[in-house]
């Protein structure tokens, strides 16, 4: 079908819609048996001059529902394209024998390619992946129209909860919507100040830490580290084990457990591993004081 392309009447980016529309009007409706037989004679034969004359016999509807889609700022050659598309695909598909109209087909393949390309073009976050959202995006409009509040950034509570309820969503996502439609996509090396060269990139804060708060990070769990295998060292080896499975592992066993695999009681185990902590604490502390001290005679 795509060949198809290279024959049709092009409308330029710049304009030329006046010309563009007395040419796709030189292009006569089909009656209903001539369509049948083009159709037939595309489906059965893919005979491609039956497909350019359904397509190009409906260009007026594309160009008519194209024109639907203007007040979302995109370029109408754009919309047009896309639509045309959406009928090319649509004369593909379509089946004569189920006894209705090519344009009755053809009309949701047409919406389907326009509504996807707004999407698309839009944002460059997408604005909607599921179908509920895709509808909230092309009803808000009409209903904020129909509401009166259609040149309203910043919508009411009242407002919000009219349209929630008109359209039967969420308040949540009706705010979000609207606050996303308003704010349309900025480059960040846009200008902000004609007097100094400063672009929006030069103003974004980093989150990130810096690298003196990354070193004293690093630096401290070095030092903390250190000093707990220091004070592991004055454990013996059933108190290391107990304290290390209680309290040194993602997913500690349990008093029964480990009273298990020692031939003891929970409560019998629960007393090892409190002395070892406090074993470990007293030694931990030890072992800091020891090494200010060694710090300060550096220093000296």
């Amino acid at each position: 079908m795509t060949v198809l392309t290279n024959t049709l009447p092009v409308l330029s980016p710049d304009g030329g819609l006046s010309k563009y529309l007395r040419e796709i009007r030189n292009f006569p409706v089909l009656a209903a048996e001539e369509e049948y037989m083009l159709a037939k004679r595309w489906q059965e034969h893919e005979d491609v001059d039956a497909a350019h004359r359904l397509v190009t016999s409906h260009l007026r509807l594309v160009a008519k529902m194209a024109l639907g889609f203007r007040h979302y700022g995109l370029p109408l050659a754009d919309l047009i394209s896309e639509g045309n598309l959406g009928l090319m695909r649509a004369v593909k598909k379509f089946d004569p024998d189920r006894g209705f109209r090519l344009a009755t087909y053809a009309m949701w393949w047409i919406k389907a390619a326009l509504h996807e390309y707004v999407l698309s073009s839009w944002s460059m976050v997408r604005l909607g992946t599921l179908a509920a959202h895709k509808k909230l995006f092309f009803n808000l409009r009409r209903v904020k129209a129909k509401l009166h509040i259609l040149d309203s950034h910043e919508l009411s509570n009242e407002d919000i909860e009219r349209i929630a309820g008109e359209l039967d969503v969420p308040e949540a996502e009706v705010r979000l919507m609207n606050q996303r439609i308003g704010g349309r996509d900025s480059s960040l090396n846009a200008p902000v100040s004609s007097e100094f060269a400063i672009e929006r990139q030069d103003l974004l804060v980093d989150d990130r830490p810096n690298q003196e708060t990354s070193l004293a990070e690093h630096e401290e769990t070095k030092h903390g580290n250190g000093l707990l295998a220091e004070g592991l060292k004055v454990l013996d080896e059933r108190e290391l084990d107990i304290l290390t499975q209680r309290r040194l592992r993602d997913a500690p066993l349990t008093l029964e457990e480990l009273g298990t695999r020692y031939g003891i009681s929970r409560e019998r185990v629960r007393q090892i591993e409190n002395r070892a902590f406090g074993k470990l604490q007293s030694a931990v502390k030890a072992a800091a004081i020891a090494r200010a001290g060694s710090l300060e005679m550096v220093a000296v």
